[in-house]
């Protein structure tokens, strides 16, 4: 199956298919990642500089979910439908096919504080606010933007859609979701 471009949206009414596998992964550098973490090479390269520049002010990024198959993220959300229920599991899970981590774009993140969950309470959160887009990533699942991404606010889930439309969508203040609802022609 072909690549998709780096600025592809992959949200609740976009799927890739089932059999979709970027063909142009590699492995993170194991100082920047939980474990064996796998992501389209330009998104793998350009997360890999923000770490290292991160922690040259004092901060740790580390990657703690990267790439997904089909099969893995059935898995994840079924577990999430079985443990807490189809509704819960819909705002904070992506549908098999449905989710950004199948693009091999997508990362999760956890600071110093050693929990993902917790990294908005990590110094490191302001630090990739202020600086993601400037590698390319932008915070996917924003605060006060759950009706228009359909997920629940994720501090945590960084995509990398490139340094030019990164800094768009950070001087905007928008999704990528409104990106794409914005006319093409306005786009400068």
């Amino acid at each position: 199956m072909e690549s998709i471009s780096i600025i592809t949206l992959v949200n609740k009414n976009n799927p890739l298919d089932s059999e979709y596998i970027p063909s142009n992964m590699r492995l993170l550098d194991l100082k920047y990642a939980e474990n064996d973490k796998y992501m389209v090479i330009e998104a793998a390269l350009n997360f890999e500089k923000l770490c290292r520049d991160a922690s040259l002010e004092g901060n740790q990024i580390i990657a703690v979910s990267t790439y997904r198959s089909y099969e893995y993220q059935k898995k994840l959300f079924d577990y999430y439908v079985k443990t807490r229920g189809y509704k819960y599991a819909s705002k904070c899970s992506a549908k098999p096919g449905y989710s950004e981590h199948q693009t091999g774009l997508a990362v999760d993140v956890m600071g110093s504080n050693g929990d993902y969950n917790l990294f908005e309470k990590a110094k490191e959160f302001n630090w990739m606010r202020e600086n993601a887009h400037k590698y390319g990533f932008i915070l996917r699942y924003p605060k006060g933007k759950e009706k228009i991404t359909g997920y629940k606010y994720e501090p945590w889930h960084y995509r990398y859609v490139g340094n030019k439309l990164a800094l768009e969508l950070y001087e905007k203040d928008i999704t990528l979701e409104e990106y794409y609802s914005i006319d093409q022609n306005q786009i400068k």
